[in-house]
């Protein structure tokens, strides 16, 4: 048998991951969001699989100045029917929460809870993980 002929498919031990660092700065949230979705669950290498996760991690920084539509209002719903505290009034939290919804609503519920541990969201410059010698990507 010809070991050409083989298809490579990863195994759940095969840990290959990435560290990839984005810049918010000046971003459309739903194109930054899909990007995520794309590198949370692997689909930009060669080897990925859809019933294995080979998915990387993902840093997101500067996100207080992603573009948002200004003439949207958002809510934060507590009673369905009743509308809640607007979330322009919570201004630390307010990009990390729409980021993370964003990116929340393009997965499924399963996937929800395996990928959204490997995304770090920061307002800000500063992040805790120079140690893993992230991959600055440009979108």
């Amino acid at each position: 048998m010809n070991s050409l002929n083989k298809t490579f498919l990863p195994s759940e031990k095969y840990e290959n991951r990435n560290w990839f660092i984005i810049d918010c700065k000046r971003k459309k949230l739903g194109r930054l969001a899909t990007y995520v979705v794309k590198l949370l669950k692997g689909k930009r290498k060669p080897y990925y699989y859809p019933s294995i996760d080979v998915g990387d991690y993902v840093i997101l920084i500067n996100a207080d100045s992603i573009l948002f539509k200004e003439n949207i209002q958002q809510f934060y719903i507590n009673n369905p029917g009743r509308p809640g505290r607007s979330l322009k009034k919570i201004s630390n939290s307010f990009p990390r929460l729409i980021l993370e919804r964003a990116v929340k609503g393009m997965l499924s519920e399963s996937e929800t809870r395996k990928f959204i541990k490997r995304l770090n969201i920061y307002n800000d410059q500063e992040h805790p993980h120079q140690a893993q010698n992230p991959i600055k990507i440009d979108i």
